[in-house]
């Protein structure tokens, strides 16, 4: 229980770090002389960082377990944070963003990586979705708490606070967290051999562009545009603007929590996060089309995207099943390297939306990129469709009079064998 809070703060830190740029960039953007298009860059390089650490991650978690590896990192993000707190341009912003997202890769994928090891296959997704759930209480504290002590205190205060906060999670992590034993890697794999082994299981390839898009349409939503959304098109003020935030931000952690027991009704992670990615995608779709119209109708669209977005746990509760033991760490951060690099580019993308405006009124800017975000992950969610829901693998048992027989049996074992969708 300990090791489960002391991983859910810093990963409550890490959903903090990748949304506070929406309530701050009103007072942070005219402070560093940055346009719209310079803060989507911002987040972008945090989401691409952090896709890139997970390379890293991958690797030291199997070599050295989560311990060193979340507070080592943890330090590099308060580093980040600080340095954010002390920056005058865009430059010095762009690689303060960067580095609070490469020590951010690990937060995560610490906590995934001890479920993985220490608990059956089947508790996966209630206990990664339970993580994520609670983690989102960051995304909370990056909305209306956020706005009101950024109006309060400035941005740059609020950021050297976070850099504290971040060395002494770092802290707590060294001091209380207990890294399982190692295993035997059979064939000493390199990090690249590593990762080129998960790349090559073609069970994955379907699931594969659900992940790029799922999680990248909502937080960029979310990190990224929702408060200049409703200010410009629904003219409400920061007050107001925090608190529409906040309610996709509340859906956002119930929808992840709630993912866990709907898994373990449904009894099959695939139909779950299939039914979830459709339901995002209608409704990112919705709010493209029609969320200019109506303030409550945008709201409850946002809301409803974020309570049915966060299928990150059951995406990567699905991916796990595939994962032989001692590849356990470079397959998550394999997956996590696709949710965030997903991330960095559809957040570099939409720059390209906010730039290239042809005139457009903020309504009509904003519908296109909602919808385009919709009509992304409906696309995706139709490729997974054809994904594989569990691999099988072949095992001989003997029976009782000595004759060995071939079956088959569902599982989680090292070797597929073949897979059935």
């Amino acid at each position: 229980m300990t090791a489960f809070l002391v991983l859910l703060l810093a990963y409550t830190i890490s959903q903090f770090d990748r949304g506070f740029l929406a309530m701050v960039a009103p007072d942070l953007g005219p402070d560093l002389g940055l346009a719209p298009s310079d803060l989507a860059l911002l987040s972008a390089g945090w989401f691409l960082a952090f896709a890139l650490g997970q390379v890293p991650t991958g690797l030291l978690l199997d070599r050295v377990g989560p311990r060193r590896t979340v507070a080592g990192f943890l330090v590099l993000a308060a580093f980040g944070a600080g340095l954010l707190g002390l920056a005058h341009g865009f430059a010095g912003a762009a690689a303060a963003m960067a580095l609070i997202g490469l020590g951010c890769a690990p937060a995560l994928m610490g906590g995934l990586y001890l479920f993985g090891r220490s608990y059956p296959p089947e508790r996966f997704a209630m206990l990664s979705s339970v993580m994520i759930g609670l983690g989102t209480s960051g995304d909370l504290l990056g909305s209306t708490p956020l706005a009101l002590a950024s109006h309060a205190f400035g941005w740059r205060t609020i950021l050297f606070g976070l850099a504290l906060v971040t060395l002494a999670a770092a802290g707590l992590v060294l001091w209380l967290i207990a890294d399982p034993p190692q295993l035997a890697d059979p064939l000493r794999t390199s990090v690249w051999r590593g990762f080129a082994e998960v790349a090559r299981m073609r069970a994955l390839w379907p699931v594969l562009p659900v992940v790029f898009v799922s999680y990248a349409v909502v937080i960029a939503t979310r990190s990224l545009w929702v408060g200049s959304y409703l200010g410009s098109v629904h003219g409400l003020d920061a007050l107001q603007r925090g608190n529409g935030t906040l309610a996709m931000s509340a859906a956002m952690a119930a929808g992840a929590i709630g993912y866990g027991p709907l898994e373990r009704l449904v009894r099959d992670p695939k139909r779950t996060a299939f039914a979830g990615c459709l339901v995002t995608g209608l409704a990112l779709s919705g709010l493209g089309l029609f969320g200019g119209g109506s303030t409550a109708l945008a709201v409850a669209l946002l809301a409803l995207t974020g309570a049915a977005g966060l299928s990150y746990g059951i995406l990567m509760a699905h991916a796990r099943l595939f994962f032989p033991a001692h590849l356990l760490g470079r397959g998550v951060a394999f997956m996590n390297i696709v949710f965030m690099g997903g991330a960095a580019a559809i957040q570099g993308l939409s720059a390209l939306f906010v730039l290239e405006t042809g005139g457009l009124s903020p309504d009509a800017l904003y519908g296109r990129l909602f919808l385009a975000y919709g009509l992304a992950l409906l696309a995706a969610t139709a490729v997974y469709a054809f994904a594989p829901r569990e691999p099988v693998f072949k095992r001989v048992e003997t029976t009782r009079d000595g004759q060995g027989t071939e079956k088959l049996r569902s599982g989680s074992r090292n070797a597929p064998i073949e897979d059935t969708p």
